[in-house]
């Protein structure tokens, strides 16, 4: 199975270096693409310079886009046109461990158990979980969950995940246009615009840690973005829009 794994970035040059290395090592047949927001700390021009002498990385600057949102979408579109089996995404800041990329795409490429179209890095399944999070931040993420499944009908327990493996034959089912969220809540709008698709689903167990370099870019304005998107695609799945 041919893969990109795509990562989108944003000022982590502390974490990119170590991760193409750790992924070059666990993964050696699997190419990187780094799709960066123009990253003042340099993030993209490292990837720029190491791409010249690493045959399985590539790196796209982005100057006048902005968000996690449409930088996945960038690396999914990316994925098609390239003409790989599969899309992988995942943070740069280690939270979603390179040792479990292997599981993920083991499971997207076996037809044996039951052939799935999406596999998801899942905190929230038997032998997941989290680690380095207070009670308060884990209490939200549960709660989000519940929300995004009982609300827009997803049928996975981790809805809120970056940590994913898709078949590019089910993404292009899928039109990225109408995508409204720009932020995380773009995570559940893919699974609901993926199941509407008819894509099928699995979990892989992994703990989720949080990052050692860097700052988080989720705060209470994009939360409460993502909420109100939740809702409105909610409300249609209730309604059978």
């Amino acid at each position: 199975m041919k893969v990109l794994i795509a990562v989108a970035t944003y000022n982590e040059v502390e974490n990119i270096p170590t991760l193409v290395e750790r992924l070059n090592q666990i993964v050696p047949d699997a190419d990187i693409l780094i799709v960066d927001d123009d990253s003042p700390d340099g993030t993209g021009q490292w990837c720029k310079e190491a791409s010249m002498v690493n045959d399985h990385l590539d790196v796209i600057i982005r100057k006048d886009e902005r968000g996690l949102g449409s930088a996945t979408i960038r690396g999914m579109q990316e994925a098609i046109d390239r003409g790989y089996d599969a899309w992988l995404g995942m943070d740069a800041d280690f939270s979603h461990p390179p040792e479990k990329v292997p599981a993920l795409i083991s499971r997207l490429a076996d037809s044996g158990e039951r052939e799935v179209d999406v596999v998801i890095g899942s905190r929230y399944t038997k032998g997941g979980g989290v680690d380095g999070w207070p009670v308060r931040r884990r209490l939200m993420s549960r709660g989000v969950n519940l929300y995004a499944r009982t609300l827009m009908g997803l049928p996975v327990k981790d809805c809120s995940g970056a940590f994913r493996c898709c078949r590019t034959k089910i993404l292009e089912r899928i039109d990225f246009e109408i995508f409204r969220s720009t932020g995380y809540s773009f995570f559940e709008e893919f699974l609901w615009h993926a199941k509407r698709a008819g894509a099928r689903f699995a979990e892989v167990p992994f703990t989720f840690t949080d990052r050692r370099f860097g700052e988080s870019k989720l705060n209470g304005s994009e939360a409460a973005k993502s909420l109100a998107v939740m809702a409105r695609l909610g409300v249609k799945n209730w309604l059978k829009f």
